[in-house]
């Protein structure tokens, strides 16, 4: 993501396995300016995992996206939009 502000960026879950990432940012400029969208995939398979991520521009735009979008009928599923919590720090040791 190109903004390390997390409280503009979204979790988009339960997307149907055929969503692309232009998908995403496609759906989501509808309540304001995508700064980056993207489909989670498996590394290995390259299929969808069935989420992703969208960053808006502001954290107005991510509150007005999570309000239209969680449970939003898309391709028949209800998605699943919420405040992307951040991401937890990697330790290089396990104790």
């Amino acid at each position: 993501m190109v903004n390390s502000n997390t409280s503009n960026r979204l979790f988009v879950g339960s997307l149907p396995w055929e969503t692309t990432s232009v998908d995403l940012e496609t759906l989501f400029s509808r309540v304001g300016t995508v700064v980056d969208a993207v489909v989670i995939k498996d590394k290995l398979s390259g299929k969808s995992k069935g989420f992703g991520f969208v960053e808006m521009n502001s954290q107005a735009e991510a509150e007005a996206g999570a309000a239209k979008f969680n449970g939003y009928e898309y391709k028949n599923r209800a998605l699943v939009v919420n405040i992307a919590a951040p991401k937890a720090p990697k330790s290089l040791f396990q104790g």
